[in-house]
Formats: structure tokens, sequence, C-alpha cells
């Protein structure tokens, strides 16, 4: 008896999503690079008047990325579970303020900002990295961290922008935002730029407090000693020293995979 037709689609898309074929890689790459230009956009839209081009371009991609994300649900074996998930929500409601930009006039903005949540959130997509790119995956602790840090600081700035450039003079694109938030995290604070009213200082807390915390994690794993990630099978142990053998804990045979390149 054949596969109904909405069967083989949610076959099709668990394959995409949750396998390790070249197919399957390719797609969630793809993927990645909508994010990225989706994120691209937000930068860009901050530059230009609020008019029916922009908005155009805002509901176009909207469209795209919530049939992305509902792909992604079906893929799931349990759809209403995962949607529940808070970085599934984020989404919803990243992709729900580009639809409704025609409606409310961008009054939603900000909401944009938590599309970047899913940057290198993908366990499929770093497992994919690791296999596809070896210096991915002799430096995966610190790309990772850098990224992590990269996403905040993406995120911070356009919390900045979208809070700030209606009443604030000296925040009118994500350029200005971008700069008092690398300023702030940074600890230098010029004192040029700064936000105003109370949830403008708090948020000034935040940004430094978590940014000397992603700084310091980031450099934590730029100087630590550099290992490599292979559970042993006998104790578990994750990380081993590059060219290890045996491993430290528990002295079992360890089979690294080396490209032999020296």
């Amino acid at each position: 008896m054949a596969m109904p037709r909405h069967d083989r689609a949610r076959v099709l898309l668990r394959q995409l999503y949750r396998t390790e074929a070249r197919r399957a890689r390719q797609f969630r790459y793809a993927l990645l690079v909508l994010d990225l230009l989706s994120i691209g956009w937000i930068v860009l839209a901050s530059f230009l008047p609020l008019n029916t081009l922009v908005l155009t371009v805002d509901c176009g991609l909207g469209l795209v990325l919530l049939a992305e994300f509902i792909a992604r649900q079906s893929a799931s074996a349990r759809p209403w579970r995962s949607l529940v998930q808070p970085l599934e929500l984020a989404d919803l409601l990243g992709i729900l303020s580009l639809l409704l930009a025609p409606l409310l006039h961008g009054a939603l903005g900000f909401l944009r900002v938590l599309r970047t949540l899913r940057l290198l959130h993908s366990v499929r997509l770093v497992a994919s990295l690791r296999s596809d790119l070896p210096f991915f995956r002799r430096n995966e602790e610190a790309t990772l961290a850098a990224a992590q840090l990269g996403v905040f600081v993406f995120i911070m700035t356009g919390v900045v922008f979208e809070t700030q450039h209606h009443g604030n003079p000296h925040i009118t694109n994500y350029a200005d935002a971008l700069y008092f938030t690398v300023a702030t995290l940074t600890t230098t604070g010029f004192g040029d730029i700064t936000l105003q009213g109370r949830l403008g200082r708090l948020l000034s807390v935040v940004i430094m407090l978590a940014g000397v915390t992603l700084f310091l994690r980031l450099a934590q794993t730029l100087f630590r000693p550099n290992k490599v990630r292979f559970p042993c099978d006998s104790c578990g142990l994750q990380r081993h020293e590059t060219d290890a053998v045996h491993c430290k804990a528990c002295g079992t045979m360890l089979r690294i995979p080396d490209e032999g390149d020296g």
C-alpha cells in the first residue's frame, strides 16, 4: 500500500533536518545561509526609511521563514512539544514581527532580533561542521564561544536600537547601537552615547555583566590547552590531548581520527 503524500513529505523533512546524509547537511547549510540573510536584512533595514518597499520585503521574508518554521515543526516527532520550546517560540515571534510589519508599521520590529537565537544552536548543524571542517573540529569550543558572543552582541544591539532610536537622537541606526553595545560590553564607556531612562540604565547593566562573562569564556577557550572531543568508550571522558593514545582517566586505548597532516 502506497504511503500517503503527507506522510512521505514528513519522512523527507525528517531526513533533511535530522540525518547526516550529504543532502541533509547541504540543506542545513542552506538554512544557515537563510538565517544570515534574514539577519543581514534586519541590519540593512535599520538604515532605510520605513516605506512600502521595506515593508514588502519584510512580509516576503516573513513568509519564507514561516514556511521553513512549519517544515521544521512537521519534521519533529512531537510538533506541539517542539513548538513550546523557548527557542522555537522566540523564532516564531521574530517571524510574526516581519509578517505583521505592514499592519503595525514596524511597531514590533524589536522582536525580529530574536531570530539570531537560532544561529549555531542546532546540534545537527554543529555535527555537520565538525565532520566537514577540520578547523572547526580542532577549535570547536573557541568557535562556539566566539559565535555565542557575536549572537549576544547582535541581540543586544537590536534591543538597544529598537528601544532607543525613536527618542534618543544619538542612536539612529544599527551602527550607532553597535558602537554603544561594544563600548559598554568592554566596559570602555566613552560616554558620548548613553541610554535614556531607567530601562536604558538597566539594559546597560545587563550588557556589561553578560558581556564580560562571555568575554571571559572566550578567553578561557582560547588560552586553555588545545584538546579534541572524543568520548572514551569505557569511562566517557570527552576531552583528550590531540596526540593521546590512551585515556588518561582509565587507560583505555583511544582511536581518535587524525587527518594525518602532521
